[in-house]
């Protein structure tokens, strides 16, 4: 019998496959599907964001997107963590290197994302799953990680000491400063109120943390 090793190959375990066509083809899809829900729930809401809608946006059929999330709730809770992580990496990405002593870059970048196309679309969830009960035990989850996550990355670039009295609550209440700008950008361009607010953010943070 003849061995690996009399056909001039050594003995030894098969390298793995490289991922098939089929699933990068896969991969592929369930991505313009993740964003097509987000840009869906941005611009129609909830109301206006069906299945069907999302997939003609994707350039998929009705039945590629159940495959993928087998109903709407799966389709949107998925959107929204896709967002949490396009948010956080968004947010890492101004800032390669960790904090920068810039107290006012960091507070304008993280406004900038509240009040951005993404948390838009988190927004809209969060309505709908006020009054869908299924979907709110999972957006609630999701968006208690996304908090704790989001909490952790604003420590990190403010360089805040938590182990000091009130220097927790202060981080906190500067995220949902940020959350309340975007929350009223939704009505109306706030752009010019704005800058004043993170200017006193800013200078608030400054002090608070020295």
């Amino acid at each position: 019998m003849s061995t690996t090793a009399e056909h001039g190959r050594p003995p030894g375990p098969h390298p793995k496959p490289d991922r098939s066509p089929k699933q990068d083809r896969s991969r592929a899809t369930r991505q313009r599907l993740l964003e097509a829900a987000v840009a869906c729930l941005a611009e129609h809401g909830w109301a206006g964001s069906t299945v069907s809608v999302v997939a003609e946006r994707a350039g998929v059929s009705r039945g590629a997107a159940q495959h993928h999330f087998p109903t709407r709730e799966d389709l949107f809770t998925a959107a929204v963590e896709y967002v949490a992580e396009e948010r956080s990496t968004a947010l890492r990405a101004l800032f390669p290197h960790g904090t920068t002593g810039d107290t006012r870059a960091v507070v304008t970048a993280v406004v900038d994302l509240y009040t951005g196309p993404l948390f838009r679309a988190a927004l809209h969830l969060w309505v709908a799953a006020s009054n869908e009960d299924q979907l709110r035990a999972r957006v609630t989850e999701l968006e208690a990680r996304v908090g704790r996550e989001t909490h952790r990355i604003a420590v990190d670039l403010l360089d805040a000491d938590e182990s000091r009295p009130g220097v927790r609550e202060t981080v906190q209440g500067f995220l949902d400063m940020a959350r309340g700008l975007g929350l009223a950008n939704l009505l109306t361009d706030d752009t010019t109120r704005r800058r004043r607010v993170v200017a006193q953010w800013a200078a608030l943070l400054e002090q608070a943390l020295a």
